[in-house]
């Protein structure tokens, strides 16, 4: 629900055995794979019932867990609602309470409700109540939140820390901080003991409004507090308050104590205490934490690459960072752009579009994916030094690379930059190639027939009529400007 409550997302290894067994087909291997978030599993539901083959309540509950927790909402409501409607699983609060967040997630929290509305009174507890709630916090509904809250109360449900911890979240999402402390109070108020959550959303809202005396006096209750297990998270998010603040001390004292407590072959752990020390420029505990997650985490994924390089490009250790790159290209990941690219947004940031093209070009050459956007990139650092040749170059090679899910759109100053160089140093012959796969991202305008006359211009102008034909086809009229190029023409 909120990026604060942080899970530790330790690595699961599989291992795998050579056996000569052939391996049984379940309703989870069948519908597992199908990842298209948009298409339906509800006919291999239909179908393995159908074809004769049996499941279990057990099988079908892992299904929905294992959906969710991949944020496959609708499938696992797919799922969840065929349970119900088959009469295969006869539901208690609990499946109706995931039923109710499910339908929340898909359908929004109005359908969630009418669900809700809908269930026999024995089933309307905590747990479905609690269900709803999170509907409405999780869209940031705040008078239907506190209504619902309250009727809670009356109904005696409020009495874990979760109900409160949804409360605190919706402030802290959206940006009422200094009600967060209140609720905190309440909850203490009403003997109801915080959780290490409850503890680390007040911190959350004191950092936030800039009240480091109030973090620290939090801290200390939290690490006093009865049933508490201090946790590395917590410190970590406190570290990032005093590191705002400015108190670098009090920061690095706070994130030896998360280290002290972070548990090995913990990955996110490292990689959040490594976010934090680039954020105080420290390279030497960003590399020192870096070869102790090599060392405990005996697998690094591409994730851990990317959080390094991003914190390494922070402080402007670019060796350091072609270190890193080199250990990730022989670490036998699977190939993934957003790695280089950190470096190469690294270089183009640091003026050293040179090398930043040079690492495009290597990849290109090894035949690994590149992106439109990226050539882009270097494409608009050379424009703005002038170096308009490369710059044409770059972008020559973006509009080559097929389009991406997300349509590149090369800016405004980059395209008009490049087409007034072209219109005066291309061929007529570049210029034409060039409009013509630029048309597709831009859409035709004069600066593209202006290039194009320029071009022919120089060549001797033998194509001057047709092109006006075609500028008067794509509607777009001679101005002043047009009038001064074609005045260019020698007089036959």
């Amino acid at each position: 629900m909120n990026s604060l409550k942080r899970f530790p997302a330790n690595l699961i290894s599989t291992r795998y055995y050579y056996t000569n067994k052939i391996k049984k087909t379940t309703l989870y291997s069948k519908i597992s794979p199908l990842g298209n978030p948009k298409s339906s599993i509800y006919p291999e539901l239909q179908n393995w019932i159908q074809s004769g083959k049996k499941v279990s309540v057990a099988e079908l509950v892992r299904i929905v867990h294992d959906f969710r927790k991949r944020k496959r909402f609708l499938h696992a409501l797919e799922v969840s609602k065929w349970m119900n409607e088959t009469g295969v699983c006869v539901f208690s609060p609990t499946e109706h309470a995931v039923h109710l967040d499910l339908i929340g997630r898909v359908n929004g929290f109005v359908s969630a409700q009418e669900y809700f509305e809908n269930l026999k009174e024995q089933y309307k507890n905590d747990k479905t109540y609690g269900a709803l709630l999170n509907c409405y916090v999780r869209q940031q509904n705040v008078e239907k939140s506190l209504m619902h809250f309250e009727k809670m109360k009356e109904m005696g449900f409020v009495t874990t820390s979760l109900t409160y911890n949804n409360i605190m979240c919706l402030y802290t999402n959206i940006g009422q901080h200094e009600k967060v402390p209140k609720v905190f109070d309440e909850m203490k108020e009403e003997n109801v003991a915080p959780d290490n959550y409850s503890f680390r959303l007040c911190i959350n809202a004191f950092g936030a409004m800039s009240e480091l005396e109030k973090v620290g006096e939090v801290l200390r209750d939290m690490e006093r507090e009865k049933g508490i297990i201090m946790d590395w998270n917590t410190y970590a998010v406190a570290a990032k308050f005093y590191i705002d603040g400015g108190d670098r001390g009090r920061a690095i004292e706070l994130l030896k104590m998360s280290e002290d407590i972070l548990e090995k072959k913990d990955g996110e752990g490292y990689n959040h205490l490594i976010t934090l020390y680039a954020r105080l420029g420290d390279k030497t505990e960003v590399l020192r934490l870096w070869d102790l997650e090599k060392d405990v985490c005996k697998r690094r994924i591409n994730q851990d690459y990317l959080i390094v390089l991003q914190s390494l490009v922070k402080i402007d250790a670019f060796k350091e960072a072609e270190e890193v790159l080199a250990e990730w290209k022989s670490s036998g990941n699977c190939y993934d752009f957003r790695v280089p690219s950190v470096v190469i947004r690294g270089y183009v940031g640091k003026g050293m579009e040179k090398k930043a093209e040079a690492m495009l070009e290597d990849l290109a050459k090894r035949g690994k994916a590149t992106t439109q956007d990226s050539w882009g990139l270097v494409a608009t650092a050379y424009a703005e030094k002038g170096v308009l040749d490369n710059a044409f170059k770059c972008m020559n090679t973006a509009l080559g690379i097929e389009m991406g899910k997300r349509k590149w759109r090369p800016g405004l100053k980059l395209v008009t930059s490049v087409l007034s160089w072209l219109g005066d140093e291309g061929s007529l012959k570049e210029v034409d190639r060039f409009v013509a796969s630029l048309r597709d991202y831009t859409g035709v305008n004069r600066q593209m027939y202006h290039a194009l006359v320029k071009a022919d211009i120089r060549e001797g102008g033998s194509n001057i009529d047709i092109l006006l034909q075609r500028m008067k086809d794509d509607k777009i009229e001679i101005d002043e400007e047009t009038t001064a190029i074609l005045n260019t023409r020698r007089p036959c």
